[in-house]
């Protein structure tokens, strides 16, 4: 099939945005997944008044997939799909927002929140990738389409086999390179650890097979019934990386102070209780919640050049930003916390 070829500004912008926008390679799969939850929003609001679709909220999933014999990283959800005609117009054209457009024009009957509005948070993925391969089935569709590139030389689209609808999003990752190590990205704790810093909070569940392991049951004493260390055996477990429901969007007359001091500790590294905790949620032009702390002791490095002050910046619940000075006036730098809108305009 012959290649087409991406507009001169289009190669342009992925050019820069491999190279220059995103200043830690690890945000592609922040970005792949809010593209899956948007993908899958689009479908769950369709069910609201499409009795032709029999997906529940609790059927809809997004699914990490790293294969490290063939570098290869699938990002699989079971949302809406995308016909060629899509395919050509979200992904052959850099910075076209198919969520965006989405988003205007369903808001007429009241506030669609999706992510991925600004369309070009899926080309990071040729920051880590040699190559993309998307492979999408659209709902309703008979045929199933892919998209394949290998970076700004172009892509191709033709028909593939896919049975179920939704979308796949194919990686294969670059070979380690210098002081680059793309290999982390075939490992299953580095990708928990990514999902967890950055996409906790999606809405649906974001599932992994890992492999774990335990004691055998019965090998920690030996035949005279002396304690030895006992035998480990390897095991695959399903596991969903995500807590999905972020706390400061919880009833606060449901959340418990412990919780709130453990998500404290955990989130900002202290090992004390918060001294206070302030919830608020504003709305209006824009509207956005935050969730404040007052550190009962001072940081430990508050009165040195390495302390940052900032807020950590979400938007929709996905972590854009960890250390927003803009945030907090100089007077506050010691307040800990984060403020999440689903108004904030991500224009590059």
């Amino acid at each position: 099939m012959a290649k087409k070829q991406f507009k001169a500004e289009s190669k342009r912008l992925l050019d820069m945005m491999i190279n220059s926008i995103y200043t830690h390679k690890e945000i592609f799969l922040r970005e792949l997944i809010s593209n899956a939850s948007d993908a899958i929003d689009k479908l769950y609001f369709r069910s609201l008044t499409d009795d032709s679709v029999k997906l529940k909220k609790k059927d809809f999933f997004i699914r990490l997939a790293a294969a490290k014999e063939n570098r290869t990283l699938t990002v699989r959800d079971n949302g809406i799909g995308m016909t060629k005609e899509e395919l050509e117009k979200n992904l052959g054209t850099i910075a076209k927002s198919g969520s965006l457009d989405f988003k205007n024009e369903n808001e007429t009957g009241g506030k669609v929140d999706v992510i991925g509005q600004f369309g070009v948070g899926f080309y990071s993925a040729f920051m880590v990738a040699s190559r993309v391969t998307v492979r999408s089935r659209a709902f309703g569709a008979q045929e199933a389409w892919q998209w394949e590139s290998t970076g700004a030389e172009g892509y191709t689209i033709e028909p593939c086999d896919k049975e179920d609808v939704g979308t796949e999003v194919i990686l294969v990752v670059k070979e380690n390179e210098g002081e680059e190590h793309y290999d982390e990205f075939l490992d299953d704790w580095r990708l928990a650890g990514i999902v967890k810093k950055y996409s906790d909070y999606i809405r649906y569940p974001i599932k992994m097979l890992r492999e774990k392991s335990r004691a055998i049951e019965g090998t920690d004493k030996d035949e005279e019934g002396h304690y030895k260390a006992p035998e480990y055996e390897t095991y695959t477990e399903d596991e969903t990386l995500n807590s999905m429901v972020p706390i400061w969007k919880r009833d606060k007359k449901k959340v418990k102070d412990e919780e709130y001091a453990q998500f404290y500790k955990d989130k900002f590294g202290d090992y004390s209780d918060p001294a206070r905790v302030i919830q608020s949620k504003t709305e209006g032009t824009a509207t956005f919640n935050a969730l404040l702390f007052i550190p009962s002791r001072t940081p430990y490095n508050y009165y040195t050049k390495e302390y940052e002050k900032g807020l950590q910046l979400y938007s929709s619940g996905v972590l854009i930003m960890e250390k927003c000075a803009d945030l907090l006036p100089d007077y506050f730098s010691f307040v800990k916390g984060l403020v999440d809108s689903e108004d904030l305009s991500l224009n590059i």
